[in-house]
């Protein structure tokens, strides 16, 4: 969350000066000095919003700095530097940053929206209330302080009514011509806590319409793909994030929880011990994330011997043996969803440990069923473009892989298996394509035998190619 002042909001030097003059009024400079003075901190402001406004956040930081050293008092550089610090992730300089801006000028919304939200990142939530509040008194249509209120209603476990009196309040506000994706994403975030699955995924299309790279917009498509089983499509979300907002704390909290939905809790658990200062939140999960690691699949199974029918443990195992013993996770899967077949994150489950069992043709058939009701889970999708694939059904596996490289075009190993797709259809030219996109995005490391396969591929295709021709 960060603000900056458009090349029309530049402070022109005349009219800064003339309201620092009386910012001043204790301080003796000389007229010529202090004219000087504010000549160049103005200068090196506008210097600091455009490296800021370019994205090199920590040479904005060093010219903000180089502002205050000439005049100390000065809320808007305060201000930009607190963005800055809070887009490079040092959550505690951009604090204060917020409350200094604060101090020089005590009722300005836009600090005091910016330290409300960084209060509820770091978990201290009776001030952030306190500020949020009066920002929005303030100013009623103050989208990142509803986004930033809505955060602290929903981690602080707010009861239903509080959260359906601020849902009405963004329902107002998503019908006015100004709302942004911000404002779209705090009104899904509050339907999905309320249970209102349907509507948060309308609201976040409409939110991915105004800003497909929103923060907010993407962590609460992420919640819902966690909620849903959708392993695969919170990882995808988890790595665009990782992209457009790595040093956001709330990034990689749900980066390390996406990581642990797809096996990888000891890489989780390195990912958090990075972060330095961490929060209560982080901490509880470093926890949990232990905690649930030590459970292993014998003491799970002790748990199911007292009651054979509790979803939630044959869920656990389900996901904990897939690789280790697919047969016996088979078994608990198809048991969690013959329990609960509504449960999507069971039926999910239960296509995953098809494919991994090569039971594919009942992976397919599951997997298209389970298709009608969540069409865009991509865990779903790339488990049946597995199952086809391996089936030899090239053209409807076709379909699959590039269903996934529309949702995350740098998927390099669905290039890999459409190639084949292709080449085993002889459809040369779209095989030649796609290894060669392949070859472009792939690891050398992690890919390094299908790399070798494509290379000795490749010469016989352009000969083919050429024949064809």
């Amino acid at each position: 969350m960060f603000y900056l002042f458009s090349s029309r909001q530049k402070f022109s030097s005349a009219i800064l000066a003339f309201f620092l003059m009386f910012a001043f009024s204790t301080v003796v400079f000389s007229q010529e000095d202090s004219e000087e003075n504010t000549q160049k901190a103005i200068q090196l402001f506008n210097q600091g919003q455009d490296a800021h406004e370019k994205g090199d956040f920590s040479g904005a930081v060093k010219l903000y700095d180089e502002a205050l050293k000439l005049i100390p008092e000065f809320p808007e550089v305060e201000f930009q530097r607190g963005n800055a610090y809070q887009l490079l992730g040092n959550i505690e300089e951009a604090e204060k940053s917020f409350r200094r801006a604060l101090e020089l000028r005590e009722d300005w919304s836009l600090p005091m929206t910016s330290l409300g939200a960084v209060l509820v990142e770091k978990g201290e939530f009776a001030e952030a209330e306190t500020l949020l509040t009066k920002a929005i008194e303030q100013d009623g249509k103050n989208f990142l302080a509803y986004s930033a209120l809505t955060e602290l209603r929903i981690r602080t476990k707010a009861s239903a009514e509080t959260l359906k009196d601020l849902l009405y309040k963004l329902k107002i506000l998503t019908t006015q011509a100004s709302a942004n994706a911000t404002v779209w994403a705090s009104r899904a975030a509050l339907e999905n806590a309320l249970g209102l699955r349907a509507d948060a995924k309308t609201s976040l299309q409409r939110a991915l319409t105004l800003d497909a790279n929103n923060k907010n917009v993407l962590l609460e498509l992420g919640e819902i793909a966690l909620s849903e089983g959708d392993n695969t499509g919170a990882m995808q979300t988890a790595l665009k994030l990782q992209k457009i907002s790595p040093n956001s704390l709330s990034t990689k909290m749900f980066f390390a929880r996406a990581m642990v939905a797809n096996g990888k809790s000891v890489e989780a658990l390195k990912f958090l011990e990075e972060i330095k200062n961490p929060s209560k939140e982080v901490t509880d999960l470093k926890n949990k994330i232990a905690a649930n690691d030590a459970e292993n699949a014998a003491e799970l199974e002790k748990q199911l011997e007292k009651d054979e029918k509790n979803a939630a443990v044959l869920g656990k195992l389900c996901n904990l043996l897939r690789v280790e013993n697919p047969t016996k996770a088979l078994d608990y899967c198809r048991r969690a969803y013959d329990i609960e077949p509504k449960n999507l994150n069971h039926a999910v489950g239960f296509g995953a440990a098809l494919v991994q069992a090569k039971q594919f043709e009942q992976a397919a058939n599951l997997l298209r069923y389970i298709l009608q009701f969540a069409p865009e889970n991509a865990t779903v999708h790339a488990n049946l473009a597995t199952a086809l694939f391996q089936l030899k059904r090239y053209k409807e596996a076709i379909v699959e892989f590039n269903w996934l490289i529309e949702k995350q075009p740098d998927l390099a190993v669905a290039y890999y298996f459409l190639a084949i797709s292709y080449d085993s259809l002889e459809q040369y030219l779209d095989a030649m394509a796609n290894y060669q996109q392949f070859l472009k995005l792939a690891d050398a490391e992690k890919n390094k035998l299908e790399i070798e396969k494509v290379n000795l591929r490749l010469p016989s295709l352009q000969k083919l190619l050429k024949n064809k021709k």
